[in-house]
C-alpha cells in the first residue's frame, strides 16, 4: 500500500492544477447530486485537497 501512496503523493506534486481542478469538479458534481445539502461540508473537503497540493494553490 505504501508505494500506491508514494505514486499519489508524486502525481499530485507533479500536477498539483490537476488535482485542484479535479477535486473542484467533483465537489461541483456532488453538490448537484445532492442539491447542495452537504455545500458547506463538500467545500471544506475541496479546499483541504487543495491546500495539501503544493501549499494552498486554490482554483
Amino acid at each position: 500500500m505504501s508505494d500506491f501512496m508514494d505514486k499519489a503523493k508524486d502525481y499530485a506534486e507533479k500536477n498539483d492544477d490537476k488535482v485542484d481542478e479535479g477535486a473542484e469538479r467533483a465537489g461541483e458534481l456532488v453538490d448537484k447530486r445532492v442539491d447542495d445539502k452537504y455545500d458547506k461540508a463538500i467545500d471544506k473537503g475541496v479546499d483541504e485537497v487543495q491546500q495539501r497540493t503544493r501549499g494552498g494553490d486554490t482554483v
